[in-house]
């Protein structure tokens, strides 16, 4: 094939979104003889697409030379974007500032270039990462006047999509997510670049699910999904974190082993030294996944590598410590991260698991756990969310059960339930569904405490969610009800303390393939597939004491 039909292959590949053929066949054009400009930047956007970072930044780095030494300003502030872009997500931070501090130095000399709006757009992102969220409304007031739909599809969509994103954080809930909808209108419409297709998707998913929208973030959510995979190759780093986010609305669907499958995904996708700054989100996703499931030796690790990663692990880590018995250092690391965020919503996060951690306190609890749960009402009042409203409902009639008020307890118990069922979020509405069987059972009313508890019971069974069928199990008395025989019982006590196989051979006097065969049968009956999670169970089961320094 001779160089012309090479590169018009090459091209027919990116409008096809067949990245991986876009860069291996117009980077073979390259090798053989330099690409154009225009075919610099399309090869440029594949690389992104696939996640070759290093490739991206280099073939980026010619075409903004090329284009600044043509005269050609906006095209090569353009290239300056997706640059400083490429190299904030390979976290070279410092060289991304030097190429915006290049690209403003050109800027000045045509200060009437639409695409001058470009440079504005990363400040209003560096003042977003930084927290510094009124500068970052004050540097996108200027866009409009810079950027005109019509113009550069990409600089439109983007400046709306930030727009929303600097009125939400600021607090201006409403007129942000119009904005953001409006942006992702724009992204359907197809005249979007991909690349600035994958960023606004997983800008929006991401704050709709951080405002729990979960609705909305459910509906665009779908239509990324129908986007990925008409383009399989698309692999690159906000692939990764649409798989974080995707992660999200999966474990909150109740589809678990699909959400631990994309988590584990994201975490590899993430670590490879592209968009290795988020991949402290996957970790954090994966871990609560293995928290609920009853994984405890395997959240602990994903809860670490969260940390190693630079990402918050609350209020994940503090629950999976209450879950192995250590209250004392959950209720400290709570009030803790409580003490120290101040951002309402960031706080809706963290309250929730305050007032679980401090009932668990004992007598004290429901009064300590009280502010929380008016805390958690106002901000479910000022935003409005289904979800906000539900969970908040959940926590104001857990504190009210524990204060002995059953009767009071139910009415925000119920409606929390019917919003969770609406929102199809079976997890939650299932620990309401406890909720409520035991404020029956305390006001007397055994026959349906029952019905609402063994209902609960199944829906935990089905998700995987161990701890809390256990629990269930002990409330209605059905402790007893092991699946193991007397001997598998035998031997998962002695796998939970740490005995090898040959050890639990020897204290039970079996052969060791005799082991091999009651776990094998155990990890089936159990419906797990590692010795941590067999431990787990008799953990949550009181077949083995817990170490108190575990």
């Amino acid at each position: 094939m001779d160089w012309d039909a090479c590169v018009e292959r090459g091209r027919e590949a990116v409008r096809v979104q067949a990245w991986g053929e876009a860069c291996e066949v117009l980077g073979a054009a390259d090798v053989e003889r330099p690409l154009g400009i225009g075919d610099l930047e399309l090869l440029a956007e594949a690389a992104d697409m696939v996640g070759r970072c290093g490739d991206a930044v280099t073939l980026l780095r010619r075409a903004y030379t090329a284009h600044a030494e043509a005269g050609a300003v906006g095209r090569a502030l353009r290239c300056a974007y997706w640059l400083c872009k490429a190299l904030a997500w390979g976290g070279e931070f410092a060289q991304s500032g030097a190429w915006l501090a290049r690209a403003r130095r050109l800027a000045e000399t045509e200060p009437g270039c639409a695409e001058c709006a470009y440079l504005v757009l990363l400040e209003a992102e560096l003042h977003f990462r930084a927290g510094e969220f009124p500068q970052m409304l004050e540097a996108v007031r200027r866009l409009p006047e810079a950027a005109h739909p019509g113009t550069d599809p990409d600089l439109a969509a983007g400046t709306t999509m930030l727009r929303g994103l600097a009125l939400v954080s600021n607090g201006d809930i409403a007129a942000g997510l119009a904005d953001l909808d409006d942006a992702m209108v724009a992204v359907a419409g197809g005249t979007v670049s991909a690349r600035c297709t994958g960023m606004i998707y997983c800008a929006v998913i991401g704050i709709c699910q951080e405002l729990q929208e979960l609705r909305r973030a459910q509906e665009w959510s779908d239509a990324l999904a129908e986007w990925c995979a008409a383009q399989p190759d698309f692999t690159g780093a906000y692939r990764g974190l649409c798989r974080v986010h995707r992660v999200a609305l999966l474990q909150l669907g109740g589809a678990w082993p699909d959400a631990v499958r994309e988590a584990r995904l994201a975490c590899a996708q993430l670590t490879g030294g592209y968009g290795e700054g988020a991949a402290g989100g996957a970790f954090y996703q994966l871990a609560e996944l293995h928290r609920l499931r009853g994984e405890f030796a395997d959240a602990e690790q994903a809860y670490r590598d969260t940390l190693h990663h630079g990402w918050d692990a609350q209020p994940g880590l503090a629950l999976l410590w209450l879950a192995r018995g250590r209250r004392e250092e959950a209720t400290a690391a709570i009030r803790r991260a409580l003490a120290e965020t101040a951002e309402p919503m960031r706080r809706a996060r963290l309250l929730p698991a305050a007032v679980e951690i401090l009932l668990a306190g004992g007598a004290d609890g429901p009064r300590e756990a009280a502010p929380a749960v008016d805390e958690l009402r106002a901000i479910a009042r000022g935003h409005g969310a289904a979800a906000l409203r539900a969970t908040a409902g959940q926590a104001a009639g857990d504190v009210r059960l524990a204060e002995g008020a059953a009767q009071q307890a139910l009415p925000p118990l119920r409606e929390a339930g019917r919003l969770w069922r609406e929102l199809d979020v079976p997890y939650e509405a299932a620990r309401v569904g406890v909720l409520v069987g035991l404020a029956c059972r305390a006001l007397g009313d055994e026959a349906s405490a029952g019905l609402e508890l063994d209902a609960a019971r199944q829906v935990f069974e089905r998700l995987g969610a161990g701890p809390d069928a256990a629990r269930v199990r002990r409330l209605t008395g059905g402790e007893d009800r092991s699946p193991l025989s007397p001997r598998e019982l035998e031997v998962v006590r002695l796998l939970a303390r740490g005995s090898s196989n040959h050890a639990i051979a020897a204290e039970l006097f079996l052969s060791e393939k005799t082991v091999a065969r009651h776990l094998s049968n155990i990890f089936g009956k159990l419906g797990v597939t590692s010795r941590t999670a067999a431990a787990a169970y008799a953990f949550e089961h009181g077949l083995v004491e817990r170490d108190p320094s575990a």
